[in-house]
């Protein structure tokens, strides 16, 4: 007897043309093993879809705690994407120059053979500093002041411009320390200030007390196996599982920065303001902050000029990640669609969290996107929940606006 599927109620609206994502997130839960979950779309800055189902929490059960409308999520590393937007409209506003020594604004930061690190050496994943020598505590890492402290001390593991590799979580630290060194604001201070308040965002850098009531537990989820769902697991090449399995690994050590792992579901790492990793957001307002980025929403102006969008969405690495293993695409901040994707236009930019969550938008088509999920499920740049919604949005639902 085959596996039973999983039917959940979906919640929510989706315009004329884009019910193919309402299947596709229905199907997402009776097929690929989502447990709580929301999805949403703008096109042209105007809300499209907006879809939330299952249980708030990824080790729970819907009947007793459902996803809401206002069910926020960790979204891991898709915090990189909201904080790379800061730098980049402090270079906008004048106070940020991004071919500058980092060491300009954060004079410690020279230590070690740091001299020569640019500013966009930070967002672009190419400044050598992916790993720390001694990980911090999970005390630390939230303190505000050790993780500054560790990378202005650590010596680069490569010429600081000449490769690029993934930093997972000492991003953090960099991008934190940066933005304070600047504005002598913290940097989820800013984006509250700055764009979740203006553009009515339930998304923060440090979650306040009074919000953490509103967030769904994580919890590790299994991808489908090939029986129960044909293809729909990801296979990690060799090379790559052995790395992440090796403690001695660049790759092990740069996801391994805090020692021991954090507890996401901790009301201390919600409330601290940890750009690479610690965001908590819903996914409607994932898909109207990238919106916000190309064009008006709802009478708010664009935040990018168009200068600032074409430095996001301009190659700044490409090739062998060093720490991920395999090939990737970064911009100013923001991970970058593949030339060759034939789902969206070559100058989409976005970034997705290990394990689930994606955002991005794209610029040419007017598409901008959200996905947050509880269930953590084994991959990193590619989940098959997310790129099943983008391909419904994508390929039938934009299609047929824009055609329209």
């Amino acid at each position: 007897m085959g596996k039973r599927e999983t039917v959940v109620e979906v919640q929510g609206t989706v315009e004329d043309g884009f019910e193919p994502v309402r299947d596709a997130f229905a199907d997402n839960f009776a097929r690929r093993g989502e447990r709580g979950a929301a999805v949403a779309v703008y096109l042209h800055g105007r809300k499209v879809v907006d879809l939330w189902g299952g249980a708030k929490d990824g080790d729970g059960d819907a009947a007793a705690a459902p996803w809401e409308e206002g069910t926020a999520q960790v979204v891991r590393s898709a915090t990189k994407g909201i904080a790379a937007i800061v730098p980049l409209l402090l270079h906008q506003r004048g106070l940020l120059d991004l071919d500058a020594p980092v060491g300009t604004y954060w004079p410690e930061f020279k230590a070690a053979g740091k001299e020569r690190v640019l500013v966009r050496h930070l967002l672009s994943h190419r400044a050598g500093l992916p790993v720390l020598d001694t990980p911090l505590t999970p005390a630390q890492a939230v303190d505000g002041v050790s993780g500054p402290a560790a990378l202005a001390a650590q010596a680069p593991v490569w010429e600081p411009g000449a490769e690029h590799g993934y930093h997972a979580q000492t991003y953090s630290w960099l991008i934190g320390e940066l933005v304070l060194r600047v504005t002598g604001r913290s940097i989820g201070s800013w984006v509250a200030e700055e764009i979740s308040g203006p553009l009515g965002l339930d998304l923060w850098i440090g979650l306040p007390e009074a919000e953490q009531s509103r967030v769904g537990r994580l919890a590790e989820a299994e991808a489908p196996t090939a029986g129960g769902a044909a293809g729909l697991r990801v296979r990690p090449k060799r090379a790559v599982a052995d790395a992440y399995a090796d403690p001695s690994s660049l790759t092990r050590r740069a996801f391994g920065a805090i020692a021991p792992s954090a507890d996401e579901n901790a009301a201390e790492y919600r409330a601290a303001e940890l750009p690479a990793s610690g965001g908590i957001a819903t996914a409607r307002a994932l898909a109207r902050c990238y919106a916000a980025l190309i064009g008006p929403v709802d009478g708010h102006p664009r935040l990018f000029a168009p200068a600032t969008l074409t430095l996001a969405r301009t190659e700044e690495s490409a090739g062998l990640d060093r720490t991920l293993l395999v090939h990737t695409r970064f911009g100013l901040g923001f991970m970058l669609h593949g030339p060759a994707s034939p789902l969206l236009g070559p100058g989409s930019f976005g970034h997705p969290g290990r394990g689930g969550a994606l955002a991005f938008a794209d610029p040419e088509s007017g598409f901008a996107f959200g996905y947050v999920t509880n269930g953590m499920q084994q991959n990193v740049t590619a989940d098959p929940r997310a790129q099943a919604l983008v391909r419904s949005a994508a390929l039938r639902g934009a299609a047929s606006h824009v055609a329209g």
